[in-house]
């Protein structure tokens, strides 16, 4: 399942008119940002379980 170009549009016009035009690009470097946070925390949470298995060893 993946999004569409419609969906896609359809999620940019909600977030535009939710927010307007002067914040839009503070909005998505927010987003950004998180994704970006979200990402690193998911390749840190997959190198914990090599180093708990390194230390039993």
């Amino acid at each position: 399942m993946s999004i569409g170009t419609g969906e896609l549009l359809l999620i940019l016009v909600i977030v535009f008119v939710l927010f307007g035009a002067g914040k839009l690009p503070q909005v998505m470097g927010d987003i950004g940002k998180g994704i970006k946070g979200l990402k690193k925390g998911l390749k840190e949470e997959e190198k914990k379980p090599d180093e708990i298995d390194s230390s039993k060893k």
